[in-house]
């Protein structure tokens, strides 16, 4: 069972997790364009900025002993993430427009926040 605090702990990780995996998959897409130089810099420094946030998250949920097991994509509008716990493990549902939506928010604002 999450107590709220820790759900929204393990809710910003998840957002802070889709972010990181979103930015990596970008990587080889931005390496071909012609400006390659100018956006890879700014990717990565995003990056890099995401990243420390999620690890520091994951430590802190693992002090609780609390882990994201898997996501699983029910259908085009739904994914289930399946989350271990200490005690009993947790299914939560999510509507995949809205965390498209939370990862491009947490995208603009990283990135306005470090005006490159």
């Amino acid at each position: 069972m999450l107590k709220p605090e820790q759900r929204k702990l393990f809710h910003k990780f998840l957002i802070l997790e889709m972010a990181v995996q979103s930015l990596q998959r970008d990587f080889p897409v931005i390496e071909n364009l012609k400006m390659s130089k100018v956006y890879l810099s700014i990717l990565d420094k995003l990056l890099k900025d995401i990243t420390q946030d999620y690890y520091n998250s994951k430590r802190l949920l693992a002090k609780d002993k609390i882990r994201l097991v898997k996501v699983e994509k029910i259908d085009e509008y739904f994914s289930d993430v399946h989350i271990a716990t200490a005690g009993n493990d947790v299914v939560l549902r999510y509507a995949n427009i809205a965390l498209k939506t939370q990862v491009e928010k947490l995208l603009i604002s990283r990135q306005n926040t470090k005006d490159v």
